[in-house]
């Protein structure tokens, strides 16, 4: 067994936002030492690593070079040059997930086509190279509307993801790769995070529910256990780890699911790193997300995956009117509040609808911590200052 702990051991992590950060709390509390670089210069990361870099993640000779300098390697965002992490692999560096199984994720249409050929239940779908080859698609009834369309790279926070209703929804669409996907009739938004370790251990987290901002298509609230049926959350934490299983990832997976109206579980996509899903495991589980992502990279016995007490998370996102230097507006009336604790990630400057923060509400009463969790949503105000 390796030797992680007070030594010379380091862990490198390529992206520096606030899940590297959180990952940071866990390596402190076991004193492993950290590298991390990330294209900004003032990254969450960097009041808690013991070595910062500034550099571009999809740069081949930036990750080449980073990764010759620790001796695991892992990351906290799709976003970083894959031929990179092959070289690394090849030259001994240890890298998890490993470069075989973000390549897979990393575009959308290949993680989609991946689900079909391993037999994963998943929304109908088709590719298409640019936008001029989606509207005669479109014309000749090969795909018919309302369907969501999604850029096959760089989708996040609710980012690169559209519900097209008319035509003319379709001519404020980047001309980029994209997949068309049917529009799924579904009760429930559900996650699972699957931890799979070095040498093949698994275990699953409890099923959680996401409900989304009517408008920004993000999550606003996890809901931790999802309240659902037992028959329908096993039918879950089991697709999870078929999935799991097919990717073959080490480390987290978070399964991001729909629950259809005939109680069928389908998949909707992945992320093969820590996860806002599991947010919420921070105060309420035995063995929080981020310590569990460093303890299957390390190849360590996995934690306990199960709740202590009902937990929610609530995003804290930049006010749709507000763009500058960041402001916390009313922080101290929810620290008033039982069972709440706020995370704020270190981002100066704030933008309409850009994570800032989560707030995590545990009780043992789930539908007090929801009501809970509505109030905390109403008094904090993330804005600029005047």
């Amino acid at each position: 067994m390796i030797n992680y702990f007070s030594s010379d051991f380091k862990l490198g992590i390529l992206g520096g936002g606030q899940l590297g950060k959180m990952m940071l709390y866990e390596t402190r509390k076991y004193d492993i030492q950290t590298n991390v670089v990330d294209p900004n210069p003032e990254a969450p990361c960097k009041i808690a690593c013991d070595y910062f870099e500034t550099g571009d993640l999809m740069d081949f000779d930036t990750v080449i070079n980073f990764g010759r300098k620790v001796d695991v390697l892992t990351f906290e965002i799709e976003g970083v040059n894959v031929e990179a992490l092959k070289q690394l692999q090849k030259e001994g560096i240890k890298t998890y997930p490993s470069a075989e199984t973000l390549e897979k994720i990393q575009n959308k249409g290949i993680q989609k086509d991946f689900y079909k050929k391993h037999q994963i239940p998943t929304a109908d779908f088709e590719v298409f190279s640019n936008k001029k080859e989606l509207i005669p698609a479109l014309e000749s009834s090969k795909i018919n509307m309302p369907f969501v369309w999604k850029s096959t790279t760089g989708g996040y926070d609710g980012k690169g993801v559209s519900v097209i209703k008319s035509k003319e929804a379709l001519y404020d669409l980047p001309d980029a790769e994209c997949i068309i996907e049917t529009l799924v009739p579904f009760k429930n938004e559900l996650a699972v995070i699957v931890a799979r370790s070095a040498s093949g251990e698994v275990k699953t987290y409890p099923v959680v529910e996401m409900e989304f901002h009517p408008t920004a298509n993000q999550v606003e609230y996890v809901i931790c256990p999802a309240r659902i049926e037992d028959s329908v959350a096993l039918k879950a934490r089991e697709l999870a780890v078929k999935v799991s299983e097919a990717f073959e990832h080490v480390g987290l997976l978070a399964v991001e699911m729909f629950q259809t109206e005939k109680d069928e579980i389908i998949v909707n996509e992945v992320a093969p790193r820590p996860h806002n899903s599991g947010h919420y495991s921070i105060e309420a589980s035995y063995t929080n997300q981020f310590e569990q992502h460093i303890r299957a990279i390390l190849d360590l016995p996995l934690g306990n995956t199960e709740s202590k007490v009902g937990g929610i998370m609530v995003n804290l996102v930049g006010d749709a009117h507000h763009e500058g230097e960041v402001v916390y507006e009313n922080i101290e009336k929810i620290m008033e509040m039982p069972g709440v604790t706020p995370h704020i990630y270190g981002k100066k400057i704030t933008r309409p609808f850009r994570k800032m923060g989560h707030v995590t509400i545990v009780n043992k009463d789930l539908a007090e911590a929801r009501k809970i969790a509505e109030e905390v949503k109403n008094s904090i105000k993330v804005i600029s200052k005047k």
